[in-house]
C-alpha cells in the first residue's frame, strides 16, 4: 500500500485524521519528529477516534532515519511550488506521498533532497494559499489507491 510521510506535523487533529485514513485505506502513516503536540493530545484522539489501533503508524526521530526505513521508494513531495499536478503521476503501491508542516509546508532543502522522486502540487483557485494537511493527504491516498482499483476495499 501507500506510505504518508508528514515531516514535522504541527496540529494534532489533523495527524488524528491521518491515522484515521489510513486505518480506512491501509495506507502507513510516518510522522517525523519533533512533532508540535504529543499523542496524550485530546485533539490528536478525539480526530483518530478509535482507529489508533487500526493504523501503522511509525514516529522517526528525523528525516534521515525515515529515509532509512522507507527508502528504497518512489517519494512524491506535495508542495504549492511544483509544477507537476499530483493525478498526473502513475503511483505505485509503496510511493511515499510527503507532506510538510501545517504552518510553512516542506522547506525548499526538504523539498529538494535527492531522496524525492518529483515534487507535485494539487490544484487550488489562485490567491489561495494551501489546503488543510489532512485533507492534503487524503486526496493524494485516494487518488493513489483509485488508480488501483481500491484494491482490497469494499467498493
Amino acid at each position: 500500500m501507500f506510505k504518508i510521510l508528514f515531516y514535522t506535523p504541527e496540529i494534532p487533529g489533523n495527524t488524528g485524521n491521518a491515522i484515521r485514513l489510513a486505518a480506512v485505506t491501509g495506507a502507513e502513516l510516518h510522522l517525523v519528529e519533533p512533532l508540535g503536540f504529543n499523542f496524550d493530545d485530546k485533539h490528536l484522539k478525539r480526530a483518530g477516534l478509535d482507529y489508533h489501533d487500526l493504523a501503522v503508524m511509525t514516529v522517526h526521530p528525523s528525516l534521515e532515519q525515515a529515509w532509512e526505513a522507507l527508502l528504497p521508494a518512489r517519494v512524491f513531495a506535495f508542495t504549492t511550488t511544483a509544477t507537476t499536478n499530483f493525478a498526473d503521476i502513475e503511483y505505485q503501491p509503496g510511493d511515499v506521498l510527503f507532506f510538510g508542516p501545517e504552518s510553512v509546508g516542506l522547506p525548499d532543502e526538504v523539498q529538494n533532497a535527492p531522496e524525492v522522486t518529483e515534487r507535485v502540487r494539487i490544484p487550488m483557485l489562485p490567491g489561495r494559499r494551501s489546503l488543510n494537511l489532512a485533507n492534503s493527504a487524503s486526496i493524494a491516498v485516494y487518488e493513489a489507491w483509485r488508480q488501483h482499483g481500491f484494491d482490497g476495499g469494499a467498493v
